[in-house]
């Protein structure tokens, strides 16, 4: 069609985990586990909940489009200066925004080929060139980004921990690499799952701060508010304020902002969501180990193994015995599965299930 632009005509749309309502319809099942989307198990802080109860009221009016309380929280929490804040509509706003901020017409961004897929989907939306550079072992290979960047290169996506491989790059390997490219480069760290990180070698971005440096996090993952979609940028005050001038008015809801504030409050509900992971993870790994499944070590609240069959075959296999897990078709990977790290009665069905396909398949 000559009225839409080629670039969207290309484009292969993001393709989210399977809804559970949506799964018990399909299948007519009474009970459905979603392990695909990484979301938080344990639901969210009881202080979210109340906060939320409180400001519905308040739904008539805009939200504050600066977003003051949560700044000021996340401010006092990381005890840097509120301008340094930027607040979106989820991580994948703030990616929008911050390409339609630093990319001009001509010029590229880098990430990994096996990678959060909104990095290529956001810079080919915005008719921006990608480049994807080959994982070794399963994570960056910031060696090898290095050797891709030129003249054109104005933006690296790095995530740490990865998605979907729930691998890390570690401080060392940081520092080396910061220090070697130019300053004109934004390289932006989306630590998403940050907080269930139990790493010591693990990079303190707020710390050891660079002016080219942009970190994006989120309250989706370990603050169980996916539903609310906000997410926040740190990085100098002076890229958040042209950042600021690109993003949407009003692009926070009142519910989430005041979700949000009530949610770094509850470092009770963090601390179990982060133990929960930590357990099950161990679980996950013994019955993987038993199986003979291959699987990759990973820092996140997920965990990305092999199979000995086509992970289309297998994922619908799993919707139907009620457990939504995510295949890797769409990230190339033919024969692998990501799985969420669930409560302990969701990884026991999930491995019960798993075990009954293995023997239907033999």
């Amino acid at each position: 069609m000559n009225i839409v632009k080629k670039n969207v005509i290309n484009l292969k749309p993001y393709i989210p985990g399977k809804p559970i309502e949506e799964t018990k319809r399909e299948f007519s099942l009474s009970r459905v586990y979603k392990l695909a989307s990484n979301e938080n198990s344990l639901g969210c802080s009881p202080l979210a909940q109340k906060a939320m109860k409180e400001s519905i009221s308040s739904i008539n009016r805009y939200p504050d489009g600066a977003c003051f309380y949560i700044k000021r929280a996340l401010s006092k929490k990381f005890r840097i200066k509120s301008d340094r804040i930027l607040l979106g509509n989820g991580s994948d706003e703030l990616i929008d925004v911050i390409i339609k901020t630093f990319v001009k017409k001509g010029e590229s961004v880098i990430s990994a080929d096996c990678t959060f897929l909104e990095y290529e989907i956001i810079s080919k939306v915005n008719d921006v060139r990608f480049i994807k550079v080959p994982l070794k072992g399963f994570k960056y290979d910031l060696e090898a980004i290095k050797k891709k960047i030129n003249s054109k290169t104005k933006l690296i996506f790095i995530a740490n921990p990865n998605n979907p491989t729930g691998t890390y790059v570690n401080g060392q390997e940081v520092n080396r690499f910061l220090k070697s490219i130019s300053k004109e480069i934004v390289v932006v760290f989306d630590e998403a799952y940050i907080e269930y990180v139990d790493k010591k070698d693990f990079p303190d971005l707020l710390k050891n701060f660079q002016s080219n440096v942009i970190v994006l996090r989120t309250f989706s993952k370990a603050y169980g508010l996916a539903g609310l979609r906000i997410g926040y940028a740190i990085a100098d005050e002076v890229l958040i304020g042209y950042m600021n001038r690109v993003r949407q008015p009003f692009n926070v809801n009142t519910l989430a902002q005041s979700a949000a504030v009530a949610a770094l409050k509850d470092n009770v509900f963090i601390r179990k969501s982060r133990e929960l992971v930590l357990k099950q993870k161990k679980f996950l790994y013994k019955q993987f180990d038993k199986l003979g499944i291959e699987y990759i070590p990973t820092v996140a609240n997920f965990i990305l193994f092999r199979l000995g069959m086509d992970c289309l075959v297998f994922a619908r296999k799993m919707l139907k015995k009620g457990v939504i897990v995510r295949d890797m078709k769409q990230y190339e990977l033919d024969n692998y599965v990501r799985v969420t790290i669930g409560k302990e009665k969701e990884n026991m069905t999930f491995i019960k299930e798993f075990v009954r396909i293995i023997e239907e398949d033999i």
